[in-house]
């Protein structure tokens, strides 16, 4: 890439995700760098990356659905726990082995939420957001009372192993869990690329005109939620597995809010923003624990106790506002708008 602009001559390279020899080199340098720092990070340290991967499965499934086609979901974590849940089943009790349980329950999470996205043929807005939250309650109302998924009790999954190799250390783990995670976010880069990525951004603008174009509506918000909730289910999978239990309690209907000020932080309608949005929240959820001892005390010296216990929730308010009225389009317009001004130097525009 060079200074004073870098510009497209031909579609192939239009079209590709790695367009010059430096980014490629600033790729596969990134890549060795995510495969060697786990080495010297502690155990408190790779828990929490390996948490942001997870995450990011998920937040990338949303993205497409709710960045891309304009179709509001409040039910993610819902159908994270189908995932995990079916890997459950599917590890634990049928004694399938991991690398069919993973994308097993991706295909039964998006299998179920291709039937709840049913309620976005006909709404939009604010009550397909309803809906979805509904189908987020009746699902984990279904795992907390339901016997055979063990109920308030939950379920257990054994280790995850793909042949001789087991995984039961954070490290091992980290190594698992950053491939899929690579894999996905090229997945996600490559569909919001393809044909239905660009029949979801038409329908999030304008649906009316997508459809007098002749875009099936029907076909791609259905398609969407197929596509997040597979999301999900991966990640569901991963997070049971990682874990080892599960119970109802982890997975909430604030997680699925959660989920969607990641997007809003990073940016909606684009793979980085997610990136970007769960690094910087998850980020300070962790920052805010280790802070949370000091400021408790001195929170509490002035003669404000209960506050504490609140801490986290407020500052998540009140970092999504900031965004909301700041920054709207997220981190990732900051990005773009820093590689734009590299790549056009010494030009302003």
């Amino acid at each position: 890439m060079r200074p004073s602009g870098y510009f497209n001559v031909n579609y192939n390279q239009d079209m590709a995700i790695v367009r010059t020899h430096l980014q490629w080199a600033l790729l596969l340098g990134f890549l060795a760098f995510l495969a060697v720092i786990p080495l010297f990070l502690s155990n408190s340290l790779l828990h929490i990356i390996n948490l942001m991967g997870i995450t990011l499965i998920l937040v990338l499934g949303l993205n497409l659905l709710t960045g891309y086609a304009g179709q509001i979901s409040l039910g993610q974590a819902a159908f994270m726990a189908v995932g995990a849940y079916v890997s459950a089943l599917l590890g634990g009790k049928a004694g399938l082995p991991f690398l069919l349980a993973l994308p097993m329950s991706g295909a039964v999470a998006g299998l179920l939420g291709l039937i709840l996205g049913l309620p976005s043929l006909r709404l939009k807005g604010f009550y397909l957001a309803l809906a979805t939250l509904s189908a987020n309650v009746i699902i984990l109302w279904v795992l907390a009372h339901s016997e055979a998924l063990g109920g308030t009790a939950g379920l257990n999954l054994p280790q995850a192993s793909i042949g001789p190799v087991t995984f039961y250390s954070r490290l091992s783990w980290y190594y698992l869990i950053l491939p899929v995670t690579v894999i996905m976010v090229f997945l996600a880069k490559n569909i919001a690329r393809s044909k239905a990525g660009r029949a979801f951004v038409a329908i999030r603008d304008n649906d009316v005109a997508a459809s007098i174009m002749g875009i099936s509506l029907y076909r791609y918000k259905l398609m969407a939620f197929l596509i997040a909730c597979f999301f999900a289910g991966v990640s569901g999978s991963l997070f049971g597995y990682y874990y080892g239990r599960l119970t109802p309690e982890m997975f909430t209907v604030f997680d699925s809010v959660w989920f969607v000020g990641m997007i809003i932080v990073g940016g909606m309608g684009s793979t980085m923003g997610s990136v970007f949005g769960v690094v910087f929240l998850r980020g300070l959820e962790q920052a805010l624990t280790v802070l949370a001892p000091a400021l408790g005390g001195l929170v509490k010296a002035a003669g404000s106790a209960t506050f504490v216990s609140g801490m986290e929730l407020i500052l998540f308010g009140v970092v999504i506002v900031v965004f909301l009225v700041f920054e709207p389009r997220g981190l990732a317009h900051r990005w773009e708008l820093t590689k734009a001004s590299y790549r056009l130097w010494p030009f302003g525009y």
